[in-house]
């Protein structure tokens, strides 16, 4: 019994909140988020410290996911289940959001070369749901389904760009997350970099989130002119100078106004000419 009642208190403490508050559908939703990052598979107790969940509860947690065909035990830990894989795929070709933006990635990739990325908000965070890689050379560590926060990304800049203060105030208190900015932000700094952002259309962000890594990305719309998404490329900074990318800065912007379009924005409003609507 003493047992259950530590493993309970873990499980809050670490998620920041009361102690037991979090439902055993929280905590399947966060084990099958651990276990669909990057450089899978992974073993019981990273992705306890990535949830925060105690390792009991994540081996259980586990188990159950892999009954269902949602994870599935392998040589070096746990990895995504066969059901898991179909579901993620039929999503991706019923989503409205990949059928459009693929194109676009594609053609981003080929007139610049670099990685290019689409992603949706989440809250304080972007969700990347599409990565088109060139077919040589560096390959960025975000991977479709990885999460970055707002403030200190390109991609969250773009977004931020186009958000309220609420929302912005609320991205600077978040978490920065793992791994962790390269360089301290600055609020101040922060909001001269997305009153930049708002006027020309595109965010440039150079290692703040990852070392030598820089990206160019602008916000896409919905029908109501919120910010729900930003599509980018990034590439390593001696590759992609600052000055090239400011150049590369309308291309991604025109395609960030063409994907708002496809996806229901009234042409009056695209940020093809940049600024706030």
């Amino acid at each position: 019994m003493q047992r259950a009642v530590n493993e309970a208190a873990d499980d809050g403490a670490a998620a920041g909140s009361t102690p037991g508050t979090r439902t055993a559908v929280d905590k399947a939703l966060d084990v099958l988020t651990a276990l669909v990052r990057p450089d899978g598979p992974h073993r019981l107790s990273d992705i306890a410290r990535h949830t925060g969940l105690a390792k009991a509860t994540v081996h259980r947690t586990l188990h159950t996911l892999g009954e269902s065909g949602y994870a599935a035990a392998v040589p070096g830990g746990y990895d995504v289940g066969p059901r898991l894989l179909g579901m993620a795929s039929a999503a991706l070709a019923a989503s409205r959001e990949s059928r459009f933006a693929r194109p676009l990635l594609h053609d981003l990739q080929q007139r610049t070369g670099h990685t290019a990325h689409y992603a949706v908000r989440h809250g304080d965070r972007a969700v990347y749901v599409d990565t088109v890689d060139p077919d040589r050379g560096y390959r960025m560590s975000t991977r479709a389904g990885g999460e970055v926060p707002l403030h200190c990304t390109g991609m969250g800049r773009a977004i931020l760009s186009r958000a309220g203060a609420a929302d912005v105030a609320a991205a600077l208190a978040a978490p920065p997350g793992d791994p962790a900015p390269h360089l301290p932000t600055d609020p101040a700094e922060l909001r001269r970099a997305l009153a930049t952002a708002a006027e020309q259309g595109f965010a440039v962000e150079s290692e703040r989130y990852e070392p030598h890594v820089r990206s160019v990305a602008a916000p896409v719309l919905d029908a109501t002119g919120r910010p729900v998404g930003a599509i980018g490329v990034a590439g390593l900074t001696f590759t992609l100078g600052a000055d090239t990318a400011e150049l590369y800065g309308p291309i991604v912007r025109d395609a960030a106004a063409r994907l708002t379009e496809a996806l229901g924005r009234p042409a009056a409003l695209r940020l093809s000419e940049g600024g706030r609507a």
